[in-house]
């Protein structure tokens, strides 16, 4: 006779509490994906190619810390839970790490350059070892399914409301708090961004529970969990169609400030309510303010999406839509801004949903293994699959400095005609070859809500007989 297990709701504090996280750590992810290589190039004053170089050498090793820090989350074991403590352990280092990768030393060239790989490498280290318990609460908040979708739709909004903050306030913010010094302004600016994430996090740690313990009573090996995650055929489409996926998004948001800076320059609008000359600071952040908005728009809108397609079909339209779109930017013109903002609008409504989809997807992947295994590695599962994502990034940013340089690129003056095609394809056509394939990967995964039905309640039977 089969044992019901009851549902383990989350309430919507708990949620909110757990979104606050994300907002957090995407005040330094945003701060990264938007503005790190312009830094690097017209702030700090290191050539595209040697920064795209770096941060691809950092992220390389991001990616093999990402299992290791997954890993060693899913073997921790304190009075408050396997992941939270991380949030509070970790939180003060990423802050003071974050204002010394975002100044200028009084170096020589190579004296910049070591300091850069230095302080990036130490960041993205510690960035990794939050942001990884963080994302693994997910999927150990609660044993539902359709609860831990909601949760990742609070995640996101989360996101996005840290995603906006950056995309509005930080680059005008350099500005204003460096009173024509930039190199300052970046500094006071990450003093503040620091002091905010601290508190996110804290309140994060203090709102949210881990209800979901391994099956298992006796941990597993090392090379056990690593070997039943590479037989998670599952897992691993997703893992392909995360890699292309986040280069579409990464190296639109990496070319961004240059695209306006040397494309579309300095603009006289003359709209009601908004009128004046607009130079690219404003610009690019009112650009990647409506990415934000809208995005948190189409998060809105995941549960009505994935109730009446499903999360594969939205993952496929969505992708479509948002990648479709960035094609135009190669042949806009300067004059056609409100077109690119158009378009942007557009875009980042359809880009919305796919990560909450994605990180629930990832969920169920890890209920596969254990409804397959017998044994469950959720700190692992999310661990890897991020690190498709900071690998994704890194690629994307690598590129776009490597053509840049490859094409004169030089900053701070007017560039030539080849520099500025170069940038155009960065922005259009580049992210949406790499969404048509992500398409073609999400194809092949087989989790369907059927069968997730059926994982979750034999599930929930093995849970309770062992609760017993």
């Amino acid at each position: 006779m089969s044992t019901i297990i009851p549902k383990k709701y989350v309430p919507v504090k708990e949620k909110i509490g757990y979104s606050l996280g994300d907002v957090a750590s995407v005040l330094y992810w945003q701060t990264i994906s938007l503005y790190l290589l312009y830094f690097y190039t017209d702030v700090f004053g290191i050539t595209a190619a040697a920064a795209g170089t770096m941060i691809l050498v950092a992220r390389i090793w991001d990616g093999i810390n990402d299992p290791l820090m997954g890993m060693l989350a899913d073997r921790t074991k304190t009075k408050w839970g396997r992941f939270r403590p991380y949030l509070i352990w970790m939180s003060i280092p990423l802050a003071v790490i974050g204002v010394f990768t975002f100044s200028v030393p009084d170096y020589d060239y190579g004296g910049k350059l070591i300091y850069a790989y230095i302080t990036y490498i130490l960041l993205m280290t510690l960035y990794t070892a939050i942001n990884i318990p963080y994302s693994s609460l997910l999927g150990v908040i609660s044993p539902d399914r359709a609860e831990r979708t909601s949760v990742s739709q609070f995640k996101y909004i989360g996101a996005y409301v840290g995603g906006l903050i950056i995309s509005a306030a930080l680059l005008p913010m350099t500005i204003y708090l460096g009173s024509g010094d930039e190199a300052q302004g970046w500094q006071t600016s990450m003093i503040i961004i620091g002091v905010m994430a601290i508190g996110l996090f804290f309140l994060t740690f203090a709102s949210t529970n881990e209800r979901v313990q391994p099956i298992q009573r006796e941990p597993t090996s090392i090379k056990r969990d690593l070997k039943d995650l590479l037989a998670n055929r599952e897992w691993f489409v997703l893992l392909l169609a995360t890699l292309f996926l986040y280069l579409v998004t990464s190296t639109g948001m990496v070319i961004s400030t240059y695209y306006f800076k040397y494309y579309v320059g300095d603009q006289l609008i003359n709209f009601p309510g908004i009128e004046g000359s607009f130079g690219f600071a404003e610009l690019t952040s009112l650009f990647n303010s409506l990415a934000m908005i809208f995005s948190i728009i189409g998060v809105l809108c995941v549960k009505w999406f994935v109730d009446r397609y499903g999360k594969k079909k939205t993952f496929v339209l969505s992708l479509s839509v948002g990648a479709g779109t960035m094609l135009p930017y190669y042949f806009l013109t300067p004059e056609s801004l409100w077109l690119i903002m158009v378009l942007k609008i557009i875009s980042s409504f359809a880009l919305g949903p796919i990560s909450v989809i994605l990180w629930a997807m990832y969920a169920d992947t890890a209920d596969f293994s254990e409804w397959k295994t017998g044994r469950r590695a959720t700190g692992l599962v999310f661990s890897a699959s991020t690190m498709s994502q900071k690998i994704a990034w890194a690629l994307g940013t690598a590129l776009s400095g490597w053509l840049l340089t490859s094409i004169g690129f030089e900053p701070n003056v007017e560039q030539s005609e080849q520099v500025i095609a170069g940038i155009k394809a960065l922005m259009s056509t580049i992210p949406a070859t790499a969404g048509l394939i992500s398409i073609i990967m999400i194809l092949f995964y087989k989790l369907d809500r059927k069968k997730m039905n059926n994982i979750e309640q034999e599930l929930q039977v093995r849970r309770g007989a062992i609760d017993e």
